[in-house]
């Protein structure tokens, strides 16, 4: 299956299994999802995640975190930068994301980061996603 927007889609299969309740989410693999993952597990959205799989047949199991009596961690997630229409951001334009309470993901020259490490670092670049 060829995917236009594979962040989207990786984006719509944690918000579908949060809203199902679901333990773990199979995403197919990629090293910018990989990065991404990685970072939600640093924030704290997600319990954990692994790779699995053949060269051909990657997945990234991503297991979902959930609180008091099966509460979601993620409360929403967002695509800002489409294919369709890409968003960038400077440095200086970063607002932190429900008081504080999210997160933004940049793709920069330093890397993917959060927009708290863009703001240390002042880079910007193009918005990906917003979770909180």
């Amino acid at each position: 299956m060829n995917l236009t927007d594979p962040i989207g889609d990786m984006l719509t299969r944690i918000r579908n299994g949060n809203m199902a309740r679901a333990e773990v989410v199979e995403i197919p693999y990629s090293k910018l999802k990989d990065v991404l993952v990685r970072l939600l597990k640093r924030e704290g959205f997600i319990a954990d995640f692994t790779a699995e799989g053949g060269d051909t047949s990657k997945k990234l199991r991503v297991y979902l975190k959930y609180v008091n009596g099966r509460e979601p961690v993620i409360r929403g997630l967002r695509r800002v930068s489409k294919p369709g229409l890409r968003k960038y951001v400077a440095a200086g334009e970063l607002k932190a994301v429900k008081r504080g309470t999210g997160v933004a993901i940049l793709s920069t020259s330093r890397g993917v980061l959060t927009d708290d490490d863009a703001r240390q670092q002042k880079v910007g670049g193009e918005w990906l996603c917003t979770i909180w």
